[in-house]
């Protein structure tokens, strides 16, 4: 079981270190060059990886349904313990909650998915990833958003993006059994699957943006994600009728650490970034011991 852990885990942290070393060596022009890398992984290359995913054949509607409900009640689940841990420690619940709402279930989890569970689980990752995008976009956005002043992001704005699009088309296409011509189908699962080491060199390239100048915070936040997750997804595994790979699934999901997009939204909305930076930060540090416990706990 350590060995197969280990399998899984090495790949990915590996191709991450490869991106923050090599933004050490480059300095700041890699950073501003990942900019534009950013911005066609997360309009092009990643919305293709979950139409794909979607629009395959052998993704089932029906099937990954009790998943995608798993994957909104973690995240939601995890949103609600962690907001007495923000008030008791007088932590800002629009710096702290999000977060914990959001797992990096797309630059590590979609990875880590792949290698743990085949071809076969990454459709299975594809729709916890739409349940936490789904959460984190409506109700994730409207707790930064309270209590402040001026226009609010728009609802139809956040469905006409290019990742909500994907999911849309992608799902009509998995209800409908409706499939791109095969050629096609494989073309843009070739782009879609060069999203998943680019997500994880860019990840190690961001870990340059963040410090630890607020450890108190990061330190509680990288604690607090993966344990409201995995106590959210120890109550669903009690209830909900799971196959082994999809318990698997749950419990890899629940373990992963807040996304690094969440460092990016509270810079957009300059709520203390600073802090949300040093809780991605430790959080995906404390994924070393977190993510192979989900793995355990998932794979035993």
């Amino acid at each position: 079981m350590f060995q197969r852990i280990l399998s899984i885990i090495l790949p990915v942290f590996a191709i991450i270190a490869v991106g923050y070393g090599y933004a050490r060596l480059r300095g700041e022009s890699v950073r501003a060059d990942m900019g534009a890398v950013n911005r066609v992984s997360m309009e092009v290359l990643c919305p293709l990886l979950v139409f794909t995913a979607l629009a395959a054949k052998d993704f089932d509607v029906g099937h990954n349904l009790v998943l995608i409900l798993a994957g909104v009640l973690i995240s939601l689940g995890s949103g609600l313990l962690a907001w007495p841990v923000a008030r008791l420690l007088g932590y800002d619940v629009r710096s702290f909650v999000p977060p914990m709402m959001y797992n990096n279930c797309g630059n590590m989890g979609l990875p880590l998915a792949a290698l743990a569970f085949g071809p076969a689980g990454l459709s299975a990752a594809v729709a916890l990833f739409m349940a936490a995008n789904l959460v984190y976009f409506s109700v994730g956005i409207k707790i930064i958003e309270t209590g402040r002043h001026g226009r609010r992001s728009s609802f139809f704005k956040f469905m006409t993006s290019p990742m909500m699009l994907s999911m849309i088309f992608g799902m009509l296409c998995a209800v409908f059994k409706l499939s791109p011509p095969a050629p096609l189908l494989s073309a843009l699962r070739m782009l879609g699957d060069a999203c998943i080491p680019l997500m994880l060199f860019s990840l190690g390239v961001r870990m340059m943006d963040v410090n630890f100048r607020s450890w108190h915070i990061g330190l509680i936040g990288a604690i607090a994600c993966p344990l409201t997750g995995l106590a959210s997804a120890g109550l669903l595994d009690l209830v909900l009728p799971l196959s082994d790979m999809q318990r698997g699934q749950m419990y890899l999901f629940a373990s992963l650490p807040p996304a690094v997009f969440c460092f990016m939204i509270a810079e957009q909305y300059r709520q203390e970034p600073d802090k949300v930076a040093s809780i991605v930060l430790l959080g995906n540090l404390a994924s070393l011991g977190f993510v192979p416990l989900g793995l355990w706990l998932g794979l035993a």
